[in-house]
Formats: C-alpha cells, structure tokens, sequence
C-alpha cells in the first residue's frame, strides 16, 4: 500500500508512445511504493471518431487492435495481466528504441498469456466495454482532450482528474518525484483548472 494513501487511476490507450511515457513514470512512482495504480483503457479511435480530420492518421482503424486485445487481457484474465501485457508491448532491451509497440504475440507471450488472445484484436467483441471505460475518464476531464487521463486522490479529500502529465522522454527518479509533488500540488488547489506550455515542435 502506498506509504501516504495516494491512489492514481489511469486511463491509457495502449497504442501512444506519449502516454506509455507518462505510464512509466507512474510505474516507478508504484515502484517505490508512493502510490497505487489502477489501470484502465480509453482508446484514440473512440476519442476521434466523430472528427472530420484524423489526428491520428489511422484511416483503416488500426488503433482498435491493441485495445481490442488489453480489453480482452483484461475480461479474461483481470487488471495484473494487463500491466504485464501493456509493459510487454512497450519494454524492450535497453539502448533500443521502443517509438512503437512491440509484437502483439510475442507481448502475450511475455506476458504469459494466451497467444490467440491476439484474435481479439480483430473483434468488436469488447468494444462495448472499451467504450465504457472511455467515457468513465472522459467524464472527469471533459471532452476534447486525449491519452492519458489520470486521477489522483487520497485519504485526505483531494481527488482531481487531468489530462496528463503529457512528457516527452523518461525520468529519473528525482525529476519523477518532483513532477509527483507539483501535481499533487495542483491537485489539492480547487480553483486550478489548466497549466499548458507550448508541448512538441
């Protein structure tokens, strides 16, 4: 258990890299025992469905297929076997780039799952259920934004939802920590609503 009662919700859709990095920050977070994590899937598709552009440039729907199967992962084999599955599909080697996922067999393989769980990828069979846990975090942010939302809250009364922390590379452990501090920070703040830089060139 968290050593100060800090518990994070994380929606994620499997397929950003931008959010995988966010992920891995949470993780190391969890790692040192500072908060719990409980992880839950949103996906790009549904968030950009009724746009007339296509942000994602995903003309031929791709991006449902690593949702469809931690959706999958996730009915049938519960929330531990998702993280393996989703660390799976963006842990690699160090010194390799990882600017894309990996294998999605090879994933459920390391995961130590079912290989024709990757049959889900080509199924609406659990698009119901994705849908709905994409409006779960939608609603606490509004819509609009992207991947990911997270939600902290404690003990102690503050529970706020964001879109992000959006980073760009990994942290260390003290960047990590300090980027914790400042959004607890922001979260126990009532009035504070955006904080935004100019992002990405």
């Amino acid at each position: 258990m968290a050593t100060d009662g800090w518990r994070v919700d994380c929606w994620f859709d499997p397929s950003c890299p931008l959010t995988w990095l966010t992920a891995r920050w949470l993780l190391r977070l969890a790692e040192r025992e500072l908060i719990t994590v409980d992880w839950q899937l949103m996906s790009l598709s549904v968030l950009n469905e009724d746009r007339d552009d296509d942000p994602e440039g995903d003309p031929e729907g791709y991006l449902w297929v690593p949702v469809r199967i931690c959706a999958a992962v996730l009915d049938g084999h519960g929330p531990a076997a998702l993280l393996r599955f989703y660390r799976a599909l963006w842990e690699r080697e160090p010194g390799t780039e990882n600017d894309w996922l990996n294998d999605f067999t090879e994933a459920l393989g390391t995961a130590g799952l079912p290989a024709d769980l990757v049959r889900a990828g080509e199924s609406d069979a659990f698009d119901a259920a994705i849908r709905a846990s994409h409006a779960r975090g939608v609603a606490l942010v509004g819509p609009g934004l992207g991947t990911p939302v997270v939600r902290v809250h404690n003990g102690s009364g503050v529970d706020r939802a964001f879109f992000g922390p959006v980073i760009t590379a990994e942290v260390g452990d003290d960047d990590a920590l300090r980027l914790w501090r400042a959004v607890t920070e922001l979260a126990a703040v009532a009035p504070f609503t955006e904080l935004k830089t100019p992002g990405l060139a």
